[in-house]
């Protein structure tokens, strides 16, 4: 089920979260603070979620793809799984985050020398 209700604050979202809602599509979390915020399969895809502190959270299986993460804290957060197609993770911090078995294709933009196979995440062909 599609959000109809636009997120207000990272307050709204992990009570929505909370009550067993997942999908967030096109959320604007710029600047967010969700340190340790437990989101395991959410659906931020399309989400403005620059600058946004995840440091420590559980984005595992989380659908983040095409979402603005640039300049996002995600130290130490655990995005096992996660789709990432075509998000933008250019400045994060990915310091100690977990991106095993996470999801990129060619439109995925991460920082120069960043190397996502070396992270252990898996390359998604993009569809001709």
């Amino acid at each position: 089920m599609e959000s109809v209700r636009p997120i207000k604050s990272a307050a709204d979202l992990l009570q929505r979260y909370a009550a067993g809602e997942r999908s967030f599509q096109e959320a604007n979390l710029e600047r967010a603070d969700l340190q340790h915020a437990d989101l395991k399969g959410v659906d931020l895809s399309y989400a403005d979620l620059g600058f946004a502190d995840f440091c420590g959270a559980n984005l595992r299986g989380a659908d983040l793809s095409y979402a603005d993460l640039g300049s996002a804290i995600l130290r130490q957060a655990d995005l096992r799984g996660a789709d990432l197609l075509g998000s933008d993770l250019r400045q994060a911090d990915l310091t100690g985050v977990n991106l095993e078995a996470a999801s990129y294709d060619d439109f995925t933009r991460f920082d120069e020398g960043f190397d996502p196979f070396e992270a252990g995440m898996k390359y998604a062909q993009t569809p001709m």
